[in-house]
């Protein structure tokens, strides 16, 4: 049997150069990883040009080129110019995937898109006007473009089917999540060290207004949840101050900003609760993450984050003020974790970066077809 080459595959790394690199990032990262232990594939990475450089934990781990331009540059010469091709820096490759769509233009190569979301023509509101229109020139750019399109959730496939996408090009690739589970001392020393004293509820993200963090605020609030803390980790995103609610709930709710990537597994593993009530997700990593952990989830039903989840945590309707001030109670008792950790951990286990990057490689090899 003939041994196949592998393939050369230029990965559109650029959003860990943003200055809020975000889940789409993290991801594309995770991905990286799992690829580089493969033998039957060659990763160039692809970033950004300028003077900003990744920061932890957002630095490829393969080799990178760097296209001339800063990254807001970058996107307006390839959405509206067509130029700044990844090819120009990393010579002939069989594949360029793109892994969010801000969709560089090809020459000779296939082109791969991960479409992790419609958002930007779902929920405009919640983005910046600037980043509505690059995202969505950048959807129409894969639906036209593509070889393949890649999404994370089965949610994402029908978004974007009744987008108009080929169904035939449509492939469901979901992400993995590490699997380490941190130690009983590492969850004491991230909680002694980040002052988290009294049990607590977590949430982790960037704050932007489809995560949905002003309803649970105002859930958490009404729950009257005695000796119980809201951790609220991750960095500002855009449009949204949550000040108001804030002052009202004073020192019981802890704002981390941004979180070591050392220290995610011990804060996830020392919640009694992952809170994830988000109006829509791609997919819903931080979940994941939690579940890995032993921490079950309450997430929005009928979102990405449902099929994470599935039958191990409490999904409720978003916009059910009332409903989720009910789940934080059930949430906020210990004996409510102790009995889905265990569930919640199974259903974990199901989702690996191994095979994530196995589905991902069927999609390119589909792809060069």
């Amino acid at each position: 049997m003939a041994v196949l080459d592998p393939l050369t595959v230029a990965l559109i790394l650029t959003q860990s150069w943003h200055r809020v690199p975000g889940g789409t990032a993290s991801s594309a990262l995770g991905l990286t990883r799992a690829l580089l232990d493969r033998d039957d594939i060659e990763v160039i990475g692809v970033g950004a040009g300028g003077f900003r450089q990744p920061i932890a934990p957002f630095v490829p781990p393969c080799e990178v080129r760097r296209l001339r331009l800063p990254y807001q540059l970058l996107y307006d010469a390839w959405h509206k110019a067509g130029r700044a091709a990844p090819e120009d820096v990393t010579g002939p490759v069989d594949l360029v995937h793109a892994t969010t769509t801000l969709v560089p233009p090809v020459r000779k190569a296939k082109l791969v898109v991960t479409v992790h979301d419609m958002f930007p023509y779902l929920e405009p509101n919640v983005l910046t006007k600037r980043g509505a229109r690059i995202l969505q020139r950048g959807i129409d750019l894969a639906r036209e473009r593509a070889a393949i399109v890649c999404c994370p959730s089965q949610q994402t496939i029908e978004d974007c089917t009744r987008a108009g996408f080929d169904p035939g090009r449509l492939r469901l690739v979901p992400w993995g999540a590490h699997t380490q589970v941190a130690t009983e001392h590492q969850v004491m020393e991230v909680r002694a060290r980040l002052g988290l004293e009294r049990p607590y509820l977590l949430w982790i993200g960037t704050v932007e207004p489809r995560k949905n963090l002003g309803m649970l605020l105002k859930a958490f609030h009404a729950a009257e949840l005695e000796g119980i803390d809201l951790v609220i980790g991750g960095p500002d995103g855009w449009n949204e101050d949550l000040t108001p609610h804030l002052e009202v709930l004073g020192d019981r709710v802890r704002r981390l900003g941004f979180v070591a990537q050392s220290d995610m597994a011990p804060l996830y593993g020392g919640a009694r609760a992952h809170i994830f009530p988000s109006h829509r997700e791609g997919f819903g990593l931080p979940a994941l993450e939690a579940m890995v952990q032993g921490t079950p989830v309450v997430g929005a039903a009928g979102t990405a984050i449902a099929e994470v989840v599935g039958n191990t945590g409490m999904l409720i309707d978003p916009s059910d003020l009332t409903a989720w001030t009910i789940a934080l109670q059930d949430a906020a008792d210990p004996a409510w974790k102790r009995r889905h950790s265990a569930p919640a951990q199974a259903r974990a286990a199901e989702f690996t970066w191994e095979r994530t990057a196995a589905a991902q490689m069927v999609a390119y090899h589909e792809a060069v077809a």
